[in-house]
């Protein structure tokens, strides 16, 4: 392999098991796994070392050791999951699949579960921030996981330069190597949940080809990219977005700790989710060519409005998305883009709107700040609910 990835690709295969042990003695980890596995630490480390033996390769790892972690997460924490990808199909094709982004760990982890359940050949690579590897057992841990990593908080030049590597590598990744992609839509999850792809993300994937619309095409064509729509029921880190916008409202100044990110991603990995449903839309390759005439500004806010549209579209909506929006419209002026607006009364019942309503006042019960504003949590709530299915029915339009 190219030495050219070196700073920020997974793990080689001869790489493994050396990372392996160096997670296994890291004391951080250890601590970790203290306060999860009720058992003697000595003994949870050599039930993991037992676990890992014959484990030489990033998608062994997976498959020995993640996949399991993943499937006790949906049996416990979901009351149900399912995959539909009628666009694609198993073979000797791999795909970019570019989501919305509603867990920071989770998201591809289940992807993985479902590709290989669904008998496709190879599960991801993963993009994921250096912003959220904050110890080095993490680092290690998602290069095991076959993630690459995206640099953050960078000057511009250093932006330009990394952002031109991380395209070369996904290209390579996905032709050369024959792998999959994961990648949000956006830096961050959308706290509202109104999942929109961002220009500049675009741009990065064109980086490793020509400029000009022609060559952003062949670029973009090259990583087959794939729209894919991740629904939650529910959002276990709901009440902590709301928590933080109050916070971010009250203290413009305020930012997230190390501490908050670790609470999310617990959070996030053990809360309930209620039903989770991932649906791939059209492969962009299918369409990309109709924008071929567009200049290149207009072309990449034409691919990004194309990519939210399959994601909108096909978005899977449960009673309370429907009774969050009904709750939103009666509780302020609707958008005038909404208008006029007609109740979706018709998706659910009286017990889902009860039911709703009940979620609602204990996800509010759960936040503890001092000048708690209720309303204000409340229609932050129902915003996060409500906008899939706004976005769904402008997508339909």
């Amino acid at each position: 392999m190219t030495t050219e990835f070196d700073a920020i690709r997974p793990y080689n295969d001869e790489e493994v098991r050396e990372a392996i042990d160096s997670l296994l003695h890291d004391r951080h980890f250890s601590q970790i796994l203290k306060g999860m596995v009720p058992l003697p630490l000595g003994l949870t480390r050599g039930l993991l070392r037992l676990a890992t033996i014959g484990i030489h390769s990033t998608l062994g790892f997976q498959l020995r050791f993640m996949k399991p972690v993943v499937k006790h997460i949906l049996r416990k924490c979901t009351t149900g999951h399912s995959f539909s990808h009628e666009g694609i199909q198993p073979g000797k094709e791999r795909y970019t699949f570019i989501s919305n982004h509603r867990d920071i760990v989770l998201d591809s982890a289940i992807l993985d579960v479902m590709l290989h359940d669904a008998k496709f050949p190879t599960t991801c690579e993963i993009a994921i921030g250096d912003n959220l590897l904050i110890y080095p057992w993490i680092r290690t841990l998602v290069r095991l996981n076959k993630a690459f990593i995206v640099r953050r908080n960078i000057s511009r030049l250093e932006l330009y330069e990394s952002s031109r590597l991380m395209s070369r590598y996904m290209r390579y990744a996905v032709q050369e190597k024959h792998e999959n992609i994961w990648i949000a839509q956006r830096e961050g999850r959308a706290k509202d949940s109104s999942d929109q792809t961002q220009v500049s993300l675009l741009k990065m994937l064109a980086m490793a080809g020509d400029e000009g619309t022609a060559g952003a095409i062949k670029s973009i064509k090259a990583l087959n990219l794939v729209p894919l729509s991740i629904s939650y029921e529910y959002d276990p880190c709901d009440y902590l977005k709301a928590e933080e916008f109050q916070q971010k409202r009250d203290d413009a100044s305020w930012k997230k700790s190390k501490q908050d990110d670790l609470i999310n991603m617990k959070t996030g990995i053990l809360g309930q989710k209620g039903h989770v449903h991932y649906q791939t839309g059209r492969p962009v390759n299918e369409w990309i060519d109709t924008l071929a005439e567009l200049p290149e500004k207009e072309f990449f806010q034409a691919l990004a409005q194309g990519i939210d549209t399959e994601i909108h579209r096909n978005y899977h909506l449960y009673p309370g998305n429907y009774v969050a929006a009904d709750l939103l419209a009666s509780s302020h002026e609707v958008q005038e883009s909404l208008k006029p607006y007609k109740s979706h009364e018709t998706h659910y019942s009286s017990g889902d709107k009860a039911a709703f309503e009940a979620y609602l006042k204990e996800r509010i019960s759960k936040i503890n700040l001092p000048n708690k504003d209720e309303h204000f949590l409340r229609e932050r709530l129902l915003t996060m609910y409500a906008n899939p299915v706004f976005n769904l029915e402008q997508a339909k339009s």
